[in-house]
C-alpha cells in the first residue's frame, strides 16, 4: 500500500535503498497525524500498528466508564479548519465509543489507513550507520527498513499487570482495562474484584457497580479524585463551538497546560479564609480540570498552600461518603492534592454507599497474598469472584519505549542509556547516538492536554524533515552538550514541584515493573508556551544544536 498518488515535490527522484523513507510505530492520534504530514512532504510511509486499527488509546481502552477529562472541544485535532467543522461533539466528555469514531472519521477522510499496517507489533528497531537506515523487526519476523523511524506510542500504552503471584490459576473472567475486550463485558448478577484504584479505576467502579451483584475494590493506596460535571452538547451549542475554535485554540496556545485553564495569578494566602473557600467551591462545581490547573498559582509548589486545598477536597470525599471509616480510607495520606495527575471522576465516591460495593483496605488492614483459582486470597480471608480487574495501570512514558529493543550506533541500547537516572533527549524529540530516531511526544517534551503537544511535535518533525530534504541531509542526530543542556533544564523546572515528591507514573514509580522504584523526571514540567517557544527557536536559528551529514 505504497503512497503513490501524491506529487513527489520534496524528494529529489532517486532509486531508494531502503523499504520506506520513514516508518512510524504506533497507529494513535500521533501515528495518524505524523502519518499526515509525511505523505504531505511525499515521503514513503509505513505504519505499523499492534492493535487491529486505528485509534491508540481509544482503540484498547475500551472499559467502562472510559472517557475524556479535558473539554472534547479542545482535544481534537487542529489542523484542518474542514475537520473542525464538520466533526460533533456529543458530550463535553467525551466517551471512549465516541472519541473512537471520531477518530476513524479522520482516517477515513484523510485516507490513511493504506499505509498501515495493523497486528504489527515491532520487537525490535537497529541502527545500519553504513546504510543510514532503521532496520526495523516485528514480532512476527518480519522485516523493513527506513531512513527515518518515528515513535508515536503514547505515554500511557503498555499495560502492568500486578506482581500477586497465582494469576494464571484464577478459573473466572480477568480483564486489564487497557486490554478490554471489543465486545462489552457483562456484570449483570456478577461477582467482580477490582485491584487498583487509580484513573481507570475511578471511571469504571460506578459504571461496574450499577449492575454486578457484588463489586469489591481492592485499594493500596487512594488518589485524589474531582467531579467531571459532564454535560450532553446541543445542536446549537456545539454551532456555537465551532464558530469559536480559532479563538478555543489560540487561548489553548497560552496557558501552561494547553487545557482551557489558567493558574489564578492569586497566592493561596492572598486572600482571606472565606475567598479562598468560595473560590474552592466554584471551582469544585464547574466542569473539568479548573480545580486542578486552575488554581491558585503555588499550589503545587507550596506545601502549606497544597495542605489548605487538599483539606478542602478531603472535606468533600466526607460530604459524599456516608460511612465515616470509609471515607478516611478514601482520602490520601501520602500526598496532596494535584501532586499526581487528577482524575475526574462521574459518582465514585457515591458509589462506595451502594450496599453491593465493598472498599478492601490492602494496607493497613490486609494485604493480598495470592490469586486462587476461585478469586483473591488476602491475610485475613478469601474472596470469591466470577470477575477479576487488574486496574493496574501502565508502565508510564518510557515504557513502551522499553518493550521495544532499540539499537543505535556502534549497538547502544536505549533502554541501558535511559536506566541510569533520567532519560536524556534533546526536546524529548531526539535522542544521542540514536540517529534518526524522532519521537513524538518522547520524554522531556511538554504535557497537558495530550492532543497539543502531539500537534507541536509532529509540526516540529516536519520542519526538520523538510529542513533536511532542502539540503540533502540523510542522517541526523542532537549535539551531546545540547542533550545536556536540555536535561539540566528538564530537572531546573521540575525542582519547586511536590509533584516530584510523589511516586506516581509520572516520576516514573512503578512498583509493578522491576527496577521502577526510583522516582525520575519524565516530562517537561514547566510552561507549555515556554517549551513551543524553546523548540520553534532551534527551527527559527536552523537547527544549530543538532548535527546534520
Amino acid at each position: 500500500a505504497m503512497n503513490d498518488g501524491s506529487v513527489d515535490v520534496a524528494r529529489p527522484s532517486t532509486t531508494r535503498s531502503t523499504d520506506f523513507d520513514a516508518i512510524v510505530v504506533g497507529a494513535g492520534i500521533s501515528g495518524m497525524f505524523m502519518l499526515y504530514r509525511l505523505l504531505e512532504l511525499g515521503l514513503t510511509t509505513r505504519v505499523f500498528e499492534a492493535g487491529s486499527d486505528i485509534g491508540g488509546t481509544w482503540y484498547w481502552n475500551r472499559y467502562p466508564g472510559a472517557r475524556f477529562d479535558s473539554e472534547s472541544w479542545t482535544y481534537g485535532y487542529s489542523f484542518s479548519k474542514e475537520l473542525l467543522q464538520e466533526w460533533d461533539w456529543k458530550e463535553h466528555f467525551s466517551p471512549q465509543p465516541d472519541t473512537l469514531a471520531y477518530l476513524n472519521h479522520v482516517a477515513d477522510k484523510f485516507d490513511l489507513r493504506r499505509d498501515m499496517q495493523f497486528r504489527s507489533r515491532v520487537k525490535s528497531a537497529t541502527w545500519d550507520e553504513a546504510n543510514t537506515a532503521w532496520i526495523v523487526t516485528l514480532e512476527d519476523g518480519s522485516r523493513a527498513t527506513a531512513t527515518f523511524l518515528f515513535t508515536a506510542m503514547g505515554v500511557l500504552s503498555t499495560p502492568t499487570l500486578p506482581k500477586i503471584p497465582g494469576r494464571e490459576s484464577f478459573a473466572g473472567q480477568a480483564y486489564h482495562p487497557g486490554l478490554w475486550p471489543h465486545t462489552p463485558v457483562d456484570f449483570t448478577g456478577k461477582r467482580v474484584g477490582i485491584i487498583g484504584t487509580g484513573a481507570t479505576a475511578i471511571q469504571a467502579i460506578p459504571e461496574i457497580a450499577k449492575t454486578a451483584r457484588q463489586l469489591t475494590v481492592f485499594q493500596r493506596r487512594p488518589n485524589w479524585a474531582a467531579p467531571l460535571h459532564n454535560a450532553k452538547i446541543s445542536k446549537a451549542e456545539m454551532e456555537e463551538i465551532k464558530s469559536r475554535y480559532d479563538e478555543i485554540y489560540a487561548h489553548c496556545r497560552t496557558t501552561a497546560t494547553s487545557f482551557i485553564h489558567n493558574a489564578d495569578p492569586r497566592a493561596t494566602f492572598d486572600v482571606s479564609p472565606q475567598e479562598r473557600e468560595a473560590f474552592w467551591e466554584k471551582l469544585y462545581a464547574e466542569p473539568g480540570f479548573g480545580i486542578w490547573v486552575g488554581n491558585f498559582r503555588d499550589s503545587y509548589i507550596d506545601e502549606k498552600a497544597n495542605a489548605e486545598l487538599s483539606a478542602f477536597v478531603a472535606d468533600k470525599i466526607r460530604g459524599r461518603v456516608n460511612n465515616r471509616k470509609v471515607a478516611e480510607l478514601l482520602i490520601p495520606k501520602d500526598h496532596g492534592f494535584g501532586t499526581r495527575r487528577v482524575p475526574l471522576e462521574s459518582g465514585y465516591f457515591e458509589a462506595y454507599n451502594r450496599h453491593n460495593v465493598l472498599l478492601v483496605d490492602v494496607i493497613k488492614d490486609q494485604s493480598i497474598e495470592c490469586i486462587t483459582r476461585n478469586g483473591v486470597k488476602t491475610t485475613k480471608q478469601e474472596y470469591e469472584f466470577d470477575i477479576l480487574i487488574y486496574a493496574t495501570g501502565f508502565d508510564g512514558v518510557t515504557g513502551a519505549v522499553d518493550r521495544i529493543d532499540f539499537r543505535g550506533a556502534d549497538g547502544v541500547r536505549l533502554k541501558d542509556v535511559w536506566a541510569e537516572g533520567e532519560p536524556r533527549t534533546f526536546l524529548g524529540m531526539l535522542a544521542e547516538r540514536f540517529p534518526n530516531l524522532l519521537m513524538v511526544l518522547g520524554p522531556h517534551t511538554a504535557r497537558g492536554n495530550v492532543p497539543h503537544g502531539i500537534e507541536h511535535c509532529v509540526e516540529w518533525h516536519t520542519g526538520l524533515v523538510r529542513f533536511m530534504l532542502e539540503h540533502g541531509y540523510k542522517r541526523v542526530e542532537p549535539k551531546p552538550d545540547h542533550v545536556a543542556e536540555w536535561t539540566r533544564t528538564v530537572l531546573k523546572v521540575s525542582e519547586p514541584l511536590l509533584a516530584q515528591k510523589v511516586d506516581s507514573w509520572q516520576t516514573g514509580v512503578n512498583r509493578n515493573v522491576d527496577g521502577r522504584l526510583v522516582r525520575r523526571v519524565l516530562g517537561y514540567n514547566g510552561h507549555a508556551v515556554t517549551y513551543r517557544k524553546t523548540t520553534d527557536d532551534v527551527a527559527k536559528g536552523g537547527y544549530r544544536e543538532i548535527s546534520f551529514r
